[in-house]
């Protein structure tokens, strides 16, 4: 048998971790302990928590059990739970978007052709931030994914659609190919 307050920490660790409610029944199997003493240490942490200025607490639901804010804190969480996540997006991630929106439908190589480097962290980034999406598979072999700009893209960049992102002007293409060009010669000759 091991010792109850190893066992409360185990429990602890394990309420934390899942953020749910648990049987205690599968708790005990787990730590491989009775069910009775797993309820014992439980009454335990529950007096525990009550009796400390502690923004936690164990509450039972009928046969089950879960780690929780105190209902007296809980103005206090809505409040940063509710702050909006500010997502900034690094030069990169902007450039790999960049090439998304003027070339889509686009596959992850055709990006990193244009870019001359692995876009992975890119477009991975931009997917969580559900800037782009994936919009099918390309019909050729291996099947790439085809990635796209979303709903949240027009959204976040206040555009209708994609046919009123800015033109690039014939001339500023003329430029980016020079300084492309005059890149990678510059790269062959070291």
């Amino acid at each position: 048998m091991s010792d109850k307050l190893e066992i409360q920490g185990k429990i602890e660790g394990i309420l934390f971790a899942i953020g749910e409610s648990l049987a205690i029944k599968d708790i005990a199997e787990a730590l491989g302990e009775k069910e009775s003493l797993i309820k014992e240490v439980i009454d335990d942490m529950k007096t525990f928590y009550a009796t400390k200025e502690r923004g936690i607490q164990i509450v039972t639901l009928e046969d089950r059990v879960q780690l929780r804010t105190k209902d007296d804190y809980y103005d206090d969480l809505i409040k940063i739970a509710t702050t909006p996540k500010k997502n900034v997006l690094t030069d990169s991630v902007l450039e790999t978007l960049a090439i998304v929106a003027y070339k889509q439908p686009v596959t992850r190589i055709d990006i990193e052709k244009i870019r001359g480097v692995n876009s992975d962290f890119g477009i991975n980034k931009l997917l969580e931030y559900g800037l782009i999406k994936e919009l099918g598979r390309l019909d050729a072999p291996g099947r790439p994914l085809l990635f796209g700009t979303s709903e949240q893209f027009l959204r976040v960049f206040n555009v209708d659609s994609i046919e009123d992102l800015p033109q690039i002007s014939s001339d500023l293409i003329e430029d980016f190919k020079a300084q492309a060009e005059s890149e990678l010669n510059y790269k062959v000759e070291v």
